[in-house]
């Protein structure tokens, strides 16, 4: 009687089958290929491509972006991301394509798409919602910000936003930081809106025009809460 050898090789799911799948309940990677099209010619596609780097980004690592492959070498990366695809395919010059058209984009567009896809999907209560900012501080000498002729530059889409001293949430004023402004569900704390600011940003100049641009794209109503900066 003759025995056929057969070979075995594992691979790691971890928590990262859970998160793949609730990209997919949510249809991540299909709206992006609407936005932004399928390449035949392409090997992983847009879609595929932003939910491998959520799914990197969940998976608590921190490598430079040409080590992200190495990320999925022991992952069952085919049933995480589809058939075909392998670890190689996400390499840094598409992961940097793909972060191109994302900032084109607009990512704060997008993740409204997503937010609102969200709510649908899972039935989030938009009655209240809430506004508020955080300064996010950062290391570094970061150029764009050293003298008074670049600040008189302002903002362009080379240098969307300026890192820069400002008043610090987290008690680091030696640092310079930049802003994050977030709107917020009242039912579970699901973030509907985000946007990134310059580290000297004031709450009190931007707050009326943030909620002006998020009623403009929901198509809901929603009681806002904000502190007396709005006011």
């Amino acid at each position: 009687m003759n025995y056929q050898k057969e070979e075995f090789e594992s691979k790691n799911l971890d928590h990262l089958g859970i998160i793949a799948g609730i990209i997919d309940e949510i249809g991540i990677v299909e709206k992006l290929n609407e936005i932004f099209l399928i390449d035949s010619r392409e090997k992983v596609n847009t879609g595929e491509v932003v939910k491998a780097i959520i799914l990197n980004g969940l998976g608590f690592v921190s490598r430079p972006l040409y080590l992200f492959s190495q990320f999925f070498e022991d992952k069952a990366i085919e049933h995480l991301l589809g058939s075909g695809i392998k670890a190689e395919d996400l390499n840094d010059d598409k992961i940097g394509r793909v972060m191109d058209k994302l900032y084109k984009y607009g990512l704060t567009k997008f993740f409204l798409i997503i937010a609102l896809e969200v709510v649908k999907k899972y039935g989030v209560s938009t009655k209240y919602s809430h506004l508020d900012s955080s300064s996010l501080h950062l290391h570094g000498e970061y150029k764009n910000c050293l003298n008074n002729e670049e600040k008189e530059l302002g903002i362009n889409r080379e240098n969307p936003i300026i890192i820069t001293q400002g008043y610090s949430r987290d008690h680091r004023p030696d640092l310079k930081q930049c802003i994050l402004d977030l709107i917020v569900s009242s039912d579970g704390d699901i973030p509907l809106f985000f946007r990134g600011a310059s580290g000297n940003e004031s709450d009190k100049a931007v707050f009326a025009q943030i909620l002006v641009e998020y009623s403009k794209q929901i198509d809901f109503e929603s009681i806002m809460v904000a502190d007396s900066a709005l006011y």
